[in-house]
C-alpha cells in the first residue's frame, strides 16, 4: 500500500474507473483530457503514478491494454486523508454501527500483498530457526517492549521507549508518570505472554478468549466484561451500539465471522479494525483489537506487528475514517507498513 497524496486529476481518474469500469488509455484521456489545460501526456503521467502507487492495475497488452481499480471492494477505495478532515466532526456525515459491513469484509488483500505475507511467514520461520535461543529471547523481549510502548502511546500514555524498557525489564516506575500508565504497559507484556502461552487457542477464537485477553490488558484500570453503558469516541460523532445484549451478540457474530475466514492475515486485519469499531468494552477496545490480531498472527506463525514507527495521529485518523465511513484503505495501509517494518527489524 502507498500513502501518496493524490492530486485532483488522479482522484478524478479513480472516480471514473469506479463509475465506468476498466478503460484504455485513449478512453481515459478523452474523458479527463476534455478538461481545459489537461493534456493527454499529463493524464498518462497521472495514470502511471496511480499504477506505481498500486491503486490501479494494468490488464492485457498492446492495443488491448486496459486499466482499472486495483481493488473494487468499496471498503478499500482511496480517501484523501487530509481533505476528509477539513470538515469538523460535527459537519461530517456519520452513521451508527453498520451490520451490513460484513458483506464486504473479504478479499481484502491483493495477490501481491498475500505474497508478502507468505514471504514474511517464511522469513519469520527461518529467523527463529537460525538464531541462538538466547538471542531469540532478547529479540522477543525487544519486540514486546516496543509493542507495549507504542500501543500504550496510541492510547495517550506518556512513557518514553527507554522508560518502558526500564519498567518491563527492571520493574522500575518512571518519575512524573501515573501508576495507571505503568500498569497499562505492564498489562501489554502480560497479554503477550498469555498469547505465547496459549498460542494454539487463538487458531479458533472463542468468546471467552476475547474477554480474557481484554481482562489482562485492562486489569487494574477498568471493569471487565461487555459494557452496559453508552460510549462516545473523541473526534467523531460515530455512535457504537449501546445495548449490552446487542454488543454481546455482535461480538459473537464477529468471532464466528473471523473463524469462518480462511486466511489468517485477513482474520487479523478484520479483528484489528472491527473490535475497535464495535467497541464492546468500556475501555481498552483498540488495545484488545491490536493484541487479538497479533494473537491470530502468532497462532499461525506470521510476524506479529509492533506498530513501532506508526504516527499516532495517522493511526487515530485512519480509525476515525473507518468508524465514520467503514473505509479500510488507510488502516490497511498502516497494517501493511507494519508488516514490512517487522520483516526488516525483528528476528533477523
Amino acid at each position: 500500500m502507498n500513502d501518496t497524496i493524490l492530486n485532483i486529476r488522479q482522484s478524478r481518474i479513480l472516480k471514473l474507473f469506479k463509475e465506468k469500469g476498466d478503460l484504455s488509455r485513449l478512453e481515459l484521456a478523452s474523458l479527463v483530457g476534455s478538461q481545459k489545460d489537461v493534456s493527454r501526456i499529463t493524464v498518462i503521467r497521472d495514470l502511471n503514478n496511480l499504477v506505481k502507487s498500486e491503486l490501479v492495475l494494468v490488464y492485457g497488452k498492446g492495443p488491448a491494454t486496459k486499466y482499472g481499480l486495483a481493488n473494487k471492494n468499496p471498503l478499500l477505495e482511496y480517501i484523501d486523508l487530509e481533505h476528509y478532515f477539513d470538515l469538523d466532526s460535527s459537519q461530517r456525515k456519520v452513521g451508527r454501527f453498520n451490520n451490513d459491513i460484513y458483506n464486504n469484509l473479504s478479499n481484502l488483500y491483493s495477490n501481491e500483498e498475500i505474497n508478502l505475507w507468505e514471504e514474511s511467514k517464511k522469513r519469520f520461520k527461518e529467523g527463529k530457526e537460525k538464531v541462538d535461543p538466547s538471542i531469540y529471547k532478547r529479540e522477543l523481549e525487544r519486540f514486546v517492549i516496543e509493542l507495549s510502548w507504542k500501543s500504550s502511546q496510541i492510547e495517550g500514555n506518556t512513557y518514553s521507549l527507554i522508560e518502558t524498557e526500564t519498567l518491563i525489564k527492571e520493574n522500575i516506575r518512571a518519575r512524573g508518570h501515573s501508576e495507571e500508565e505503568a500498569v497499562m504497559i505492564l498489562n501489554h507484556k502480560q497479554a503477550f505472554d498469555m498469547i505465547l502461552a496459549k498460542k494454539e487457542t487463538f487458531k479458533k477464537l472463542d468468546f471467552s478468549d476475547v474477554l480474557q485477553l481484554h481482562n489482562v490488558l485492562t486489569e487494574g484500570l477498568v471493569s471487565s466484561g461487555i459494557r452496559s453503558q453508552r460510549v462516545r469516541i473523541t473526534g467523531t460523532a460515530y455512535e457504537p451500539l449501546a445495548d449490552k445484549h446487542d454488543l454481546g451478540d455482535s461480538l459473537r457474530r464477529l468471532i464466528k465471522f473471523v473463524n469462518a475466514t480462511p486466511y489468517p492475515p485477513e482474520k487479523a486485519l478484520i479483528l484489528a479494525s472491527m473490535i475497535a469499531y464495535l467497541q464492546p468494552f468500556a475501555d481498552g477496545n483498540k488495545r484488545t483489537a491490536r493484541m487479538l490480531a497479533n494473537a491470530v498472527l502468532v497462532a499461525h506463525d506470521y510476524f506479529p506487528l509492533s506498530y513501532r514507527n506508526v504516527d499516532v495521529n495517522d493511526y487515530r485518523n485512519s480509525m476515525i475514517i473507518f468508524y465514520e465511513t467503514n473505509n479500510l484503505f488507510h488502516f490497511k495501509r498502516i497494517f501493511m507498513s507494519q508488516l514490512k517494518f517487522a520483516m526488516e527489524n525483528y528476528f533477523l
